[in-house]
């Protein structure tokens, strides 16, 4: 076979020259965390609210109508305080905002005399044609160091979609100081169609991370997950949503990519090409995060809803998502 020698070596070069870079690769990556980021058509609305701009990515939701899901958003409302709850056109467009979901995560409530979240309620009642209530938090930023910057966070709900399971309770951060705002728990079952049980609950945990620190605060947020499943062995279902700052100068998609929400045990469902700020930079602060589909009702379907384009409402979008009834 003496003459085939050449040839054979000529074949073996060949096969080093592809596989070797293909090998590299498999053990450069190997090792690689990725964010999981759910593939799903997207809903934006644009500014005069009117039309609705969808993109599709690979969708895999089923076709439902509004009437078949709940739809759960969150919310920064900048500075919400009795300032802004004295200008009626203002409210009037928060109030509306509000009524597009069943169940909101607010983030941002400043107010020493702590009535404005109850004044809030009560304008949402007055305009809604079914009952809303609320899930209030302490005031967070319990610890020395983070009183310059307490707030406060709400859940408001539609009753006839949501029931609360307890009063909600704001993370114990008095032992390792992890947060500026302690993230809120709350825990919520669905009503179904005929307004009985679902027999379906699922679990919020909403925050407000600290712009400087908002790696860390993100990865904190891992352990207070854990530490939530921990502490409900009967809960499966878990959704953290906030604003996370998780974009721009407060936090790389490396940065994103390494964390401690990463790796696949959460799906994001804002990635981090979304623009959730009403400034002109484009930035994936608000997030929803699910550690899984939400024992199948998970649909899908997501949106920012451009429905104001005035910083006096608030600088920040609401981010909604979708679960089948």
């Amino acid at each position: 076979m003496g003459k085939y020698d050449g040839y054979l070596q000529g074949l073996s070069l060949a096969a080093i020259l592809i596989l070797a870079p293909l090998a590299l690769q498999t053990l450069l990556t190997q090792d690689e965390t990725q964010v999981v980021y759910v593939a799903v058509p997207v809903e934006s609305e644009n500014q005069s609210g009117n039309t609705t701009e969808t993109v599709t990515e690979n969708a895999r939701a089923p076709e439902l109508t509004r009437g078949e899901v709940a739809r759960i958003a969150t919310f920064n409302i900048k500075v919400f305080g009795e300032t802004k709850m004295s200008k009626p056109a203002v409210v009037d467009v928060l109030v509306d905002t509000v009524l597009r979901y069943d169940l909101v995560a607010i983030q941002e409530i400043k107010d020493i005399d702590q009535t404005v979240p109850y004044d809030f309620l009560d304008a949402i009642n007055n305009k809604s044609n079914t009952s809303w209530a609320m899930l209030l938090s302490p005031r967070s930023g319990m610890q020395e160091d983070d009183r310059s910057s307490q707030e406060q966070y709400a859940f408001y709900y539609n009753t006839s979609m949501f029931e609360p399971i307890g009063n909600g309770t704001l993370y114990n951060d008095s032992e390792n100081d992890s947060f500026q705002r302690e993230p809120f728990q709350a825990r919520f079952s669905l009503v179904n169609q005929s307004g009985g049980g679902s027999e379906f609950d699922l679990s919020l945990i909403t925050v407000h991370t600290k712009p400087a620190s908002a790696m860390e605060e993100i990865n904190a947020m891992g352990e207070v997950a854990t530490e939530y499943l921990l502490n409900h062995p009967d809960e499966e279902d878990l959704v953290l949503l906030g604003d996370f700052n998780a974009d721009c100068t407060y936090a790389s998609e490396q940065d994103l990519a390494n964390s401690a929400l990463a790796g696949g045990n959460y799906t994001w469902l804002v990635g981090n090409d979304a623009d959730t700020t009403v400034a002109q930079s484009a930035c994936a602060y608000d997030r929803i995060m699910t550690n899984g589909d939400l024992s199948g009702r998970l649909t899908g379907t997501w949106g920012i809803d451009r429905v104001f384009d005035s910083s006096d409402v608030s600088d920040h979008y609401p981010v909604w998502f979708d679960i089948e009834r």
